[in-house]
């Protein structure tokens, strides 16, 4: 396998939480159902994956927030796409994705690893 990207974004999460209190209806455009009552350091560290996601893909215009969501699978975090996401990582190759989430000081971060 081939490495085609990676993405890090870092997420002040005080910030992300005002912006969430300021912004009606931003967590139901950035977050599908099963992720929108998380606390906000887990929501933080979620939107920093998908930034980071997006990075990878080369943050292609008209991305749909929903169409990537982190789900749980059996080794932890991991990585869904539908959509207007999976038409971009499907162009690009993208078999298999890479993620690593952290939160702690008031920071969220992820890492992202794409694959052919």
């Amino acid at each position: 396998m081939a490495i085609i990207g990676i993405g890090v974004d870092v997420v002040d999460i005080a910030r992300f939480e005002r912006q969430l209190e300021r912004t009606p209806g931003l967590r139901d455009r950035l977050f599908v159902p099963a992720e929108r009552e998380l606390h906000v350091r887990s929501l933080a560290a979620r939107f920093a994956a998908k930034e980071a996601v997006a990075k990878v893909l080369g943050a292609p215009a008209g991305m749909n927030w929903q169409d990537c969501w982190i789900g749980l699978g059996p080794a932890g975090p991991e990585i869904q796409v539908k959509g207007t996401v999976l038409a971009v990582a499907e162009e690009r190759g993208v078999r298999t994705w890479h993620l690593s989430m952290s939160h702690d000081g008031g920071i969220a971060t992820a890492m992202v690893v794409a694959e052919r």
